[in-house]
């Protein structure tokens, strides 16, 4: 069947109860209700400390078949997921669905026990390294790794379709009766935003940290009421990591110039006035764009309300320099970003659903004007893709893309018209992250092309200095330089699907020949 975004989707796909087309962004209304953890009880005077992650996997009462889930905060610097698979391993628990918010290449470390069939199935945002690679190859596990958005994770948690049977998260600080935050200890990694959805509504959750305090911790981003066991070990995390000193501007030509305009973009697209609120990524491009944007924010006297997302140095500079008025923060990439959430009442811890779920009274990336989000691969049709490498193999996360092109007034991707010898303006994407009618302008170095659905935001650009071509021009140009790439030859077999923010399916992705 096709679905609204063009793509033909199997109506049965192996591992799926159930495929439902992707039918527009906004197409789908929801039904049901939230679900919730079961029931519990803690006794005063109860302990919740174990001795070990063995023993912690002993009394939740993991068994094969279950589900467990873990945060990535603590990106490639991240020891607890790894720990924790190797000791279900140990215990012989197998057919496991594992429920990352995201994978980073230092989980290539649970790769043998993929193949041994403790870990049988993968729900996460995306795969790099080696495990893309595995996804890719279609081996060991029993059904297609499932691509789902921040936003989608938050929304499949709480309406029951992700059902946690138990949540590892790991604790930079936690006290002794499991009050949590991340702003504390050796392993600090900043906001918990992804784990709070996994803590407030796993069955049995389980703090794993190496910086163990005397009750009660405070401040608190995951509370005790949502922790059952906790583990004291001697390490959760690598700091180097975890978060590095402030991110570097690039000062690669090529992304300067992308930078350059998308700025331009942006002060004359109409969004750009006091209290508009953006989004930053966290690629060259993009933190270049912030400097070129916060020259133009003092030179016009314009303060915007608020920053979010994935928080870095270049906002923690903007809201000390009083160019913002608050950040929300769901992760934190660098060490100034985890000090501003330590130290600045302004800057705001949030969960991932109040990020992006896209089935809940209201996430703050509704109230979002505009966002620069970055590309794999365009095509004319302006989808976006984040996922897949021009071999087709999984090599990249879903992360909050969608989510953002969604709800912001202005969302515009920046990418270089070539990489290599490949354009990156195609036909047709080979996977579809983030579907076309949410993106309204690409940026490349030769030129904006602007989605023709946005006539208000072209009327206004022919105001500012940059060059404006149509979608197919761009690619006409890389096509000239590079000539038209070939279509990358897939089997029918169906490694990965890619699920919409709202829980359809937007896109499958079919192991290469």
């Amino acid at each position: 069947m096709i679905n609204k975004a063009g793509r033909d989707i199997p109506l049965v796909i192996p591992g799926f109860k159930e495929v439902k087309l992707y039918n527009g962004a906004f197409g789908t209304v929801p039904t049901g209700r939230v679900v919730g953890p079961k029931i519990t009880v803690n006794k005063p005077r109860s302990e919740k400390i174990v001795k070990s992650i063995d023993q912690a996997i002993e009394a939740t009462g993991l068994k094969s078949g279950m589900t467990i889930s873990f945060h990535h905060h603590f990106r490639n610097g991240d020891y607890v997921l790894n720990m924790v698979v190797e000791a279900i391993a140990r215990k012989g628990i197998k057919d496991i669905t594992l429920a990352a918010s995201s994978l980073t290449s230092t989980h290539d470390a649970i790769i043998p026990f993929i193949e041994q069939g403790v870990i049988t199935a993968i729900e996460t945002s995306g795969g790099r390294g080696k495990l893309g690679e595995l996804f890719t190859s279609g081996k060991y596990l029993k059904k297609p790794v499932l691509i789902r958005s921040h936003g989608g994770r938050a929304r499949a948690i709480e309406s029951g379709e992700l059902a946690i049977d138990v949540a590892f998260i790991g604790a930079p600080a936690c006290d002794t009766y499991g009050n949590i935050n991340g702003i504390e200890g050796k392993s600090a990694c900043g906001s918990m935003g992804y784990a709070m959805c996994d803590a407030t509504y796993a069955d049995q959750v389980v703090a794993i940290t190496d910086h163990l305090v005397p009750h009660p911790l405070f401040p608190i981003s995951i509370p005790q009421t949502n922790v059952d066991y906790i583990v004291e070990v001697d390490a959760i995390g690598d700091p180097k990591g975890i978060a590095s000193g402030a991110l570097r501007i690039s000062r690669d030509p090529k992304e300067l110039i992308i930078a350059e305009y998308a700025a331009s973009v942006i002060e004359y697209s109409g969004y750009f006035k006091n209290d508009y609120s953006l989004q930053l990524g966290s690629g060259g491009a993009s933190l270049a764009a912030a400097q070129f944007i916060k020259e133009k924010m003092i030179e016009q006297g314009i303060v915007g309300s608020f920053g979010v997302g994935g928080i870095t140095a270049p906002f923690i500079d903007m809201l000390e320099q009083g160019l913002f008025k608050t950040l929300f923060d769901v992760q934190d990439f660098d060490i100034p970003s985890i000090d501003s959430l330590r130290n600045n009442p302004n800057h705001l811890e949030m969960s991932a659903s109040y990020y992006a779920n896209p089935h809940n009274r209201g996430p703050i990336v509704n109230k979002l004007d505009v966002v620069i989000l970055s590309a794999t691969e365009v095509d004319v049709d302006f989808n976006v893709n984040v996922i897949t490498n021009s071999n087709g193999v999984i090599m990249g996360a879903s992360g909050g893309h969608c989510d953002t092109a969604a709800g912001a007034g202005l969302s515009i991707v920046v990418a270089p018209l070539l990489r290599g010898r490949l354009p990156m303006v195609l036909d047709r994407v080979h996977t579809i992250v983030t579907p076309g009618e949410t993106v309204d302008v690409i940026v490349t170095e030769r030129g904006v092309a602007v989605n023709p659905n946005r006539k208000d935001v072209l009327e206004n650009l022919k105001e500012a200095n940059i060059p404006l071509m149509s979608i197919e021009e761009l690619q006409h140009i890389a096509y000239n330089l590079t000539g038209k790439p070939e279509a990358i030859p897939v089997t029918d077999d169906i490694v990965g699907v890619v699920e919409y923010r709202d829980g359809t399916i937007l896109d499958v992705i079919r192991k290469p020949v």
